[in-house]
């Protein structure tokens, strides 16, 4: 880290918290706002660095860097209609939000129109490595403005990837979930096929893993969906989300269409919050359509 500064994350959510948990722990005078406050006060109280604050102006006024991590692009710019006025002028806004490149489009002419430096900056990575400080961030914008909001992302992630001036970390977030859901679906309906075929999931595994099709993040889904274990991670519902922008921006593609349909059944099961391998509960819970020869 090249010093510490003050960041204004908005936003409680599972993310939201693991980003200002680690900043506070990085040495960052983190303020942290949510709509529900009581939230935001829970991860404070638990958190070194980290202070809840009641009113979003607060939140932002003094701080060098403001990261938003809310559900969407409309509340995203609800909140931000708020609290714009009250940046500093060398305040860098990094949106951080999955939101999609039309939206992301509409945020940009918004800080734009009051003079604030913007990126456009989702993350690959969830809770998990927010924490660990490995998120990989898919950053649009000037160059110095990057420059400037780096060594708050550096303390947030292992990779700072520069992949536009506009809005393309948005796009590129897009087809990121798009590949991460489609792939976690595809391994589910992988297990199915080798419990029909009678082939042990271990041996499958260690197949991936001896060559060059292993795929890290899918390996540790097959032990979640083995163990029918779904803590919160990336939710269902903001897979389903994701899947509904990517189906948005481009042409219909009967692949998405069949992800969508999974993730949209997981979610009328119940299973809204819980972290993307709950899939798979769909293939548990059916009755056996065929026995393993």
């Amino acid at each position: 880290m090249s010093h510490t500064s003050t960041v204004a994350v908005l936003g409680a959510g599972a993310l939201g918290a693991a980003m200002a948990t680690r900043l506070g722990e990085s040495g960052h005078e983190v303020r942290l706002w949510n709509r529900t406050e009581e939230r935001a006060r829970a991860v404070a109280e638990h958190a070194t660095g980290v202070t809840a604050v009641s009113e979003v102006g607060d939140a932002v006024s003094g701080a060098s860097v403001v990261i938003t991590v809310l559900r969407d692009g409309a509340a995203v710019a609800e909140v931000m209609a708020d609290a714009i006025n009250r940046l500093d002028n060398d305040a860098v806004w990094v949106q951080a939000s999955t939101v999609g490149p039309r939206s992301a489009g509409a945020l940009a002419d918004q800080a734009r129109e009051h003079g604030v430096a913007f990126l456009d900056a989702p993350v690959s990575g969830s809770t998990a490595p927010a924490r660990q400080g490995k998120l990989v961030w898919l950053v649009a914008g000037p160059e110095d403005v990057v420059t400037r909001a780096c060594p708050v992302l550096e303390d947030l992630g292992s990779s700072v990837l520069h992949v536009g001036t506009g809005v393309e970390g948005s796009a590129v977030k897009l087809a990121v979930n798009a590949w991460m859901a489609a792939s976690t679906v595809a391994m589910s309906d992988v297990l199915s096929l080798c419990d029909v075929l009678g082939v042990d999931h271990t041996t499958f595994t260690r197949v991936l893993e001896a060559g060059p099709l292993a795929m890290p993040y899918e390996l540790q889904k097959v032990a979640a969906m083995d163990a029918a274990s779904y803590a919160p991670g990336f939710a269902v519902q903001l897979a389903l989300k994701d899947i509904d922008l990517a189906a948005a921006a481009a042409a219909p593609s009967p692949l998405l269409q069949a992800v969508r349909d999974r993730l949209e059944a997981t979610v009328a099961a119940g299973h809204d919050d819980d972290d993307l391998a709950a899939v798979d509960y769909l293939r548990r819970d059916a009755p056996a359509a065929h026995q393993p020869r």
